[in-house]
């Protein structure tokens, strides 16, 4: 896909500022907590249609569109570890960006998001299918 540039220089402006981590390096986390018992808040932010067609196992669904409307509630220790994710890495750095801005310290957005996981070859869940 082709992004407009004030979109590109939106996401660069916020990778900037924003924590990242590659699709391995969260990979390791998700199996190294599921060893240990330590939980690691994974949050697909694309929009429904693209989450019901396939998503991270384990993760929840909070789209870029309502995340900041609904963080509050659904994470409400603003310290939590957060690791964001999206087609390939640019809506979850605005919203690992906007994240901070309301005091959310433990935000990481994931570099390459579900495209990458997916060429991976690693295990997806769809809704309904």
């Amino acid at each position: 896909m082709q992004h407009a540039p004030r979109f590109l220089k939106l996401v660069e402006e916020a990778r900037a500022s924003v924590k990242e981590c590659s699709i391995d390096e969260l990979k390791k986390r998700v199996d190294t907590g599921e060893r240990t018992g330590t939980k690691t808040l994974i949050v697909d932010t694309r929009e429904d249609h693209e989450w019901q067609n396939g998503h991270v196992p384990g993760a929840v669904h909070l789209g870029k569109g309502i995340i900041e409307r609904d963080i509050e509630k659904a994470v409400p220790d603003i310290h939590t570890p957060i690791y964001l994710y999206c087609g390939g890495g640019f809506r979850s750095a605005l919203v690992a960006q906007n994240l901070q801005k309301m005091g959310y310290t433990g935000c990481v957005s994931v570099d390459g998001g579900f495209r990458a996981w997916k060429e991976k070859g690693w295990p997806i869940v769809t809704e309904g299918k």
